[in-house]
């Protein structure tokens, strides 16, 4: 009889489509359509930068390059009586850093992590290998254990105005950042505990929670002038210096 047929169509029949129909995982075969993590839905698909107005068009140049310019440089050449342009200190590159010790256990975080690095820096990060062996954390040689990125030119400066303007008045029970990070050399390096202060991040998109660290490299070699270059860039630093005194800048 048709209405006793299973999974039929035959009129009567109140049954649900057979396993794999569209009712389950979307039209034809089982986990098609909107799959959990295929194209249109689950998490992942929501995390993707989307188009905007400015797609075809040339991207404007950098504003705090320009305030570099135009602003930063003789201030700091007034400052510490550079004559030589050359002198002046500038920024050469920014690292951002992701260690995940995780990933020898769950390798699919990682490229999660390298998904949401690739958002907040605007460019493709590498991933990092370990260098030796170490049995006592199961890690081996060559294993994938971290990402990482080096900004140049306008994506440096791009990131750097989302980096002050934007993610750090987000960081939790914010009271400047730490001036006795330099290295002596006219670097400064800041760890971000979670990733989530960037507003390119879908909160709602994250499964895991990650630091990263951040170094700032400058030209010139010493601490004062690079902490003079960051601070008038418009870092927000504490009011100590290295040795505890009062900055007078």
């Amino acid at each position: 009889m048709a209405t006793k047929t299973k999974g039929g169509n035959a009129p009567g029949n109140k049954k649900a489509p057979a396993k794999g129909g569209a009712a389950k995982g979307g039209a034809g075969a089982k986990g098609g359509g909107k799959a959990k993590g295929g194209e249109g839905g689950g998490k992942r698909a929501s995390m993707l930068p989307t188009a905007h107005a400015g797609v075809g068009q040339p991207a404007p140049a950098p504003r705090l390059r320009e305030a570099y310019q135009t602003r930063v440089r003789p201030a700091l050449a007034a400052r510490f009586g550079l004559t030589n342009p050359h002198e002046i200190p500038n920024l050469t590159k920014i690292v951002v850093n992701v260690g995940f010790g995780e990933a020898i256990k769950q390798p699919r975080l990682l490229d999660i992590i390298v998904e949401e690095v690739a958002i907040i820096t605007g460019q493709q990060p590498v991933r990092k290998k370990a260098k030796k062996s170490i049995a006592n954390y199961g890690l081996r040689e060559g294993q994938e254990i971290g990402v990482a990125v080096t900004l140049r030119g306008a994506r440096m400066w791009e990131f750097l105005d989302r980096f002050i303007t934007t993610a750090i008045p987000r960081i939790r029970d914010f009271r400047g950042l730490n001036t006795r990070s330099f290295d002596g050399r006219g670097n400064y390096s800041l760890g971000v505990k979670e990733q989530m202060i960037f507003p390119e991040i879908n909160y709602d998109a994250v499964e895991q929670i990650h630091g990263m660290d951040i170094t700032f490299v400058t030209t010139t070699t010493r601490d004062d002038q690079a902490l003079a270059l960051l601070r008038e860039l418009g870092m927000p630093f504490r009011g100590d210096d290295k040795s505890g005194a009062r900055l007078t800048a």
